[in-house]
């Protein structure tokens, strides 16, 4: 039992060595970008819900961006349709964005919502289609209803953020026509962390973060800055699927965000880990 595990004295040394960090992010803005395998396991989807429901319990603006890849494609699977990607992106036919939004904007959305509350946060799922926080259009015809941002409207966050709710927004956006249109999870993260001016965005991903050998764990970059990023491309390092995280974290830097930290959403409580201990978790990319 935990109790067993820490004494008093204990417990109260880890909150004071907490402080400083609570100091830095009381009343700032945090995007927290989640997926992954984090959203598969049940018992790491309640350690993200109570990270993040201490967080604004403390003080600090949390906005929770999701996706839900996995959900999709199972229900895909049990109304008889076959999932297909084009480089890493679902194939949207019509039928498709019907199943996308009903699964992210309802099961997903709300269920997290329920969980943040029941972890004592007070919560509201929207999408990004709600308040047109999210406006977009066709990014390639071969790929039907994937959105290409073309706005973000950050004051419908801003205001559940300024009467104390957790925004929690589902990756769905639509356009003047009324089309709907999936959006990639990081770069809905990036956009929104940006239109916000964030103090941070955390992208959980399934990896450690980023690896100068992406086979040895042990070789994890704490840090870096943009330029260092960009040298990273060329030397072959930041490579595959992790080029599109990347190539959002410096998008939301350039629009404003101050850090940039992509982690491992598998670690226990990899998010407090980042924000209130000296150790961090993932790979920081520092705006400045």
């Amino acid at each position: 039992m935990i109790n067993d595990m820490f004494t008093n004295r204990e417990r109260a040394e880890v909150l004071t060595q907490a402080l400083p960090y609570i100091k830095r992010y009381v009343g700032k803005i945090v995007v927290v970008k989640y997926g992954g395998n984090a959203m598969i396991d049940d018992n790491l989807k309640q350690q993200v819900m109570e990270d993040i429901a201490l967080l604004w319990l403390i003080g600090v603006k949390v906005v929770l961006i999701h996706g839900g890849g996995p959900e999709i494609s199972d229900m895909m699977k049990r109304l008889g349709k076959k999932p297909e990607f084009i480089d890493g992106l679902r194939v949207t036919d019509k039928e498709t964005v019907e199943i996308v939004q009903m699964v992210l904007a309802g099961k997903v959305n709300k269920s997290l919502v329920t969980l943040l509350q029941m972890k004592g946060g007070h919560a509201v799922g929207v999408s990004g289609m709600d308040g047109g926080i999210i406006e977009a259009e066709i990014k390639d015809e071969r790929l039907g209803y994937v959105g290409k941002i073309t706005k973000v409207r950050g004051k419908p966050i801003t205001d559940l953020l300024e009467k104390n709710y957790i925004p929690v927004i589902s990756t769905v956006a639509s356009d003047h026509n009324g089309n709907v249109y999936n959006i990639n999870g990081d770069t809905a993260a990036a956009y929104i962390a940006g239109a916000l001016g964030a103090e941070r965005l955390i992208m959980m991903t399934d990896v450690a973060g980023i690896l100068r050998d992406k086979d040895d764990p042990s070789t994890l970059i704490t840090g870096i800055t943009v330029q260092e990023a960009k040298a990273l491309y060329e030397e072959g390092v930041i490579s595959g699927g992790m080029i599109p995280k990347v190539d959002c974290c410096i998008e939301a830097i350039g629009a404003g965000v101050k850090d940039v930290t992509i982690m491992d959403g598998r670690v226990p409580h990899a998010i407090l880990m980042e924000l209130l201990t000296d150790e961090g978790a993932g790979t920081m990319i520092l705006g400045k």
